[in-house]
C-alpha cells in the first residue's frame, strides 16, 4: 500500500476559466512548483488524472443537468450559472475530468492501494445537483459522497471544509441525511458568497445534529481556528465516520483577493494533521483531501504543500 498518493497532471489543470477569472490557468502550476520545490514528489506517488464517464457524475447531478454542461462545452459560449461559472469550449472534459480524478483516489483507497490521497484542483463545494455555482461546474465532492454511498457501501462518511466560502452544494444536497457528516468552518455569510452556512443550519429532519456550521468573523486568524477546530475535531470523533472527506481551500489565508479571513498554512496543516489522527482511529487511514478555492497564488502552493506535508508526517508518526 502507498501511504500517499497525489493526483496531479496538467490535463487536471486544464479546469480552469481564463487568465481574466480568479479561478484562472496559474492555479495548478503554481502548487506543481512549489511541490516540486519542497521535494515533495520524491516522497509521494505521484498519479494521473482520470475521466469520469457521464454515468458517474450522473449519481450526484440531474441527467438534464449534465446534457446542458455537454452542450455548452461544444459551443463554449455564455454561463452555466447567473454570471460566476463561464462556459468554455471543452468544459464538459475538463470538469469531468476533476470528477473521474477524485473518483480514481476513492478507489484506489478502497482497494487497498493507497492509504491517503490528495488532489489540488478539487473540491468544487459549489455546484447544486441541477446547476453550476461559484466556479464550480460539477461538485467533485457529492459525487464522490453519493459514489461511497452508492457503489462502495460506506454508510458513514465525514465531510470536513475549511475553505472561506461556506460549502452549500453539499451541505443543501445532504441536509437531511443523516449518514453524511457535515462539519464547516467557513467566513460568515453576512459578509462573504454564498451567504449560507449559519450556526443553528443543522440539519433538517433525522439529520438533525449531523451537520456543523462554524461562521467565523472577517480577519479571523489561527488562534481562532484553532479555537473553533476543537468543535470540528469533537464532532468528526463522535460520528466515528468510514471515511474522511477534507475541503481545504486556501481562500482562508490573509490575503486572498476574494475573502477576508487571516489564517496561515498552520491552519489547513493542524486540520489535515488531526483528520489523519482520526482517519487512523475510525477509517483505516482513508483521508480524502481536495484543493478547494484559493486565489492568491502563493498562498494556495503554501496550503496545499502544507497539507500534503501533514499527510506524509502523519504517516510517519502511525509506524
Amino acid at each position: 500500500m502507498k501511504p500517499l498518493a497525489v493526483y496531479a497532471g496538467t490535463a487536471l489543470g486544464a479546469y480552469h476559466f481564463g487568465v481574466d477569472h480568479p479561478f484562472g490557468p496559474a492555479r495548478f502550476s503554481a502548487f506543481w512548483d512549489e511541490f516540486q520545490r519542497r521535494g515533495l514528489a520524491r516522497r509521494c506517488h505521484v498519479a494521473p488524472p482520470a475521466m469520469a464517464e457521464a454515468a458517474a457524475i450522473e449519481r450526484f447531478h440531474t441527467p438534464e443537468y449534465v446534457r446542458r454542461v455537454q452542450s455548452l462545452s461544444l459551443t463554449g459560449e455564455g454561463f452555466l450559472d447567473a454570471g460566476d461559472t463561464p462556459a468554455f469550449t471543452g468544459v464538459y472534459q475538463a470538469a469531468a475530468r476533476v470528477v473521474g480524478t477524485v473518483l480514481k483516489a476513492l478507489d484506489d483507497q478502497l482497494s487497498g492501494q493507497v492509504r491517503r490521497a490528495f488532489v489540488p484542483i478539487a473540491g468544487l463545494h459549489h455546484a447544486r445537483r441541477d446547476g453550476a455555482a461559484g466556479f464550480c461546474v460539477f461538485n467533485d465532492c457529492g459525487v464522490a459522497i453519493e459514489t461511497l454511498r452508492q457503489r462502495h457501501g460506506v454508510e458513514s462518511v465525514a465531510y470536513v471544509d475549511i475553505d472561506a466560502h461556506h460549502g452549500d452544494g453539499v451541505f443543501y444536497a445532504f441536509e437531511a441525511d443523516p449518514g453524511l457528516m457535515f462539519a464547516d468552518l467557513h467566513e460568515d455569510g453576512h459578509y462573504l458568497y454564498p451567504g449560507t452556512g449559519a450556526l443553528g443550519e443543522t440539519g433538517r429532519g433525522a439529520a438533525k445534529g449531523c451537520k456543523l456550521n462554524i461562521p467565523m468573523p472577517p480577519g479571523a486568524d489561527d488562534r481562532a481556528f484553532l479555537r473553533a477546530w476543537e468543535s470540528v475535531e469533537t464532532f468528526i470523533e463522535s460520528a466515528a465516520p468510514e471515511f474522511i472527506l477534507l475541503q481545504c481551500g486556501a481562500d482562508s489565508l490573509a490575503g486572498d483577493p476574494l475573502t477576508h479571513l487571516a489564517y496561515s498554512s498552520t491552519a489547513p496543516r493542524h486540520a489535515a494533521s488531526r483528520l489523519c489522527i482520526l482517519a487512523e482511529r475510525h477509517c483505516q487511514g482513508r483521508l480524502l483531501a481536495l484543493g478547494g478555492g484559493g486565489y492568491n497564488l502563493h498562498n494556495l502552493a503554501s496550503a496545499w504543500c502544507a497539507v500534503v506535508e501533514a499527510m506524509l508526517e502523519a504517516e510517519v508518526d502511525s509506524h
